[in-house]
């Protein structure tokens, strides 16, 4: 399983879609707003599923967590720059 593909994963466990599949979720599209249509408060459950999954920590800077957020692709960029830095 690709990184991509854990995080699509990752994402609709912690945040419990139940209607949503692996395949519903296109690694370059918007996960928030017109996209998949997350809000803040899904955007912290991730973030505290990515920490505990991954070890990594988010950015205290709001604009930086919302380029990480940004889609399943920006992510999974995150997650590798910090998995490097550990």
């Amino acid at each position: 399983m690709s990184l991509e593909e854990e995080i699509k994963k990752l994402i609709i466990e912690s945040l419990e879609l139940e209607d949503i599949s692996l395949a519903d979720i296109n690694d370059d599209d918007s996960l928030f707003g017109d996209g998949l249509g997350l809000d803040s408060i899904d955007a912290l459950e991730l973030g505290m599923a990515l920490k505990k999954k991954y070890n990594i920590a988010l950015s205290s800077n709001k604009e930086d967590n919302k380029k990480y957020f940004y889609s399943v692709k920006t992510l999974a960029d995150f997650v590798r720059e910090r998995a490097g830095e550990i």
